[in-house]
Order: structure tokens, then sequence, then C-alpha cells
């Protein structure tokens, strides 16, 4: 199946690809389907596309690349929500705001998406820790994670979850003659 986007244009899917929201995002109720998209231009970040919203897409991460917990404490109702009997079978991704100026960058982690690997089921949970931002600045840690791992992209440790959909490249200009 087709999908339109604002960023990336037309995007090839399949049904599989598609991850649904039983309850939307949070500001976003009304839309539920949506996939995980991986540009291959860069090097950071994921997106989260809706199905539905061409418009609609958030850039992610997963929270343990700059230093929050590798998986959360999701309650039972939450867990209930993606079918799921605990959280070692689901990914964690962090909703991150782009502001003009990128070094002002943030990661909610007081609101983390967390998807149901094998049932493609999702839901954006508030935790209860008072410890968790909302608006975490992740700069800094982003930039040192580039330094220490150079020689590796930061969304390769995303490939082993089987939830984003690698984007064609762009075609390499031709050589002129």
């Amino acid at each position: 199946m087709e999908i339109r986007t604002s960023r990336f244009g037309k995007v090839l899917i399949t049904e599989e690809d598609v991850i649904t929201f039983k309850e939307g995002l949070l500001g976003f109720s009304g839309l539920r389907g949506f996939v995980l998209l991986d540009d291959p231009q860069d090097d950071i970040f994921a997106w989260l596309q809706s199905c539905e919203d061409p418009n609609v897409a958030f850039p992610v991460l997963e929270p343990e690349l700059f230093g929050a917990p590798k998986k959360f404490k999701i309650s039972a109702r939450d867990l209930h929500q993606i079918e799921s009997d605990n959280n070692e079978k689901c990914a964690f991704f962090s909703i991150v705001t782009i502001p003009e100026d990128p070094t002002n960058m943030t990661a909610n982690l007081k609101a983390p998406v967390v998807v149901n690997i094998e049932k493609r089921l999702a839901r954006q949970c508030v935790l209860q820790d008072n410890k968790l931002a909302i608006r975490e600045p992740i700069f800094t840690k982003l930039q040192q994670r580039v330094v220490q791992n150079s020689g590796e992209t930061i969304k390769s440790k995303m490939d082993h979850l089987g939830v984003t959909v690698r984007l064609p490249e762009a075609p390499k200009p031709s050589p002129e003659a």
C-alpha cells in the first residue's frame, strides 16, 4: 500500500509495517495508524509517520541513546492496551522536539511511545516517575554519543527491532561526461 508524507513523498509500505495506536497519540487521538520510517539520509532520527495525515510525523529515538533507562516501568493497564504481558517484548521511543536552534532539542521521557513488536500495537504511556522530564535536553548527550561511536550511526541499534521501514536511498548524481 502507499501512503503520502509531506517529508518523504509517497512511501510504499505493507499492512505489517503499520503500528496501531488504539487511542492515538497525545493530542492526535484521531490518528491511529503509524509507521516508523528510517531515512538513510539521516543518521540520527527515525520518523513516526501517520498513515492518515501526511503532515504528521515525529522524530523519535530510543531513550537509551541519550542516557535514559532502556526500559521504563509500564503500568499493567498500559501493557494490557498493547496486548503485552511484560515490557521485555516492547520497543521504547521518545518523541523529540527540534526547535530552530537544534542545540535546544529535547526528548519527552515522561510519555514514551511503547510498541508491542509482535502485535504491532502501540501506546504513548504517561509514566508516574517524577524524575522523568517532558523536555529532557539531549543535544549534548547525542553529540557525545556520536563522538564516542564515530564508526557507527546512532540508528544502527534500531535495526534489530524490526519495526522500521527503510526508505530508499536518494539516487546519486551521475558524473558529468
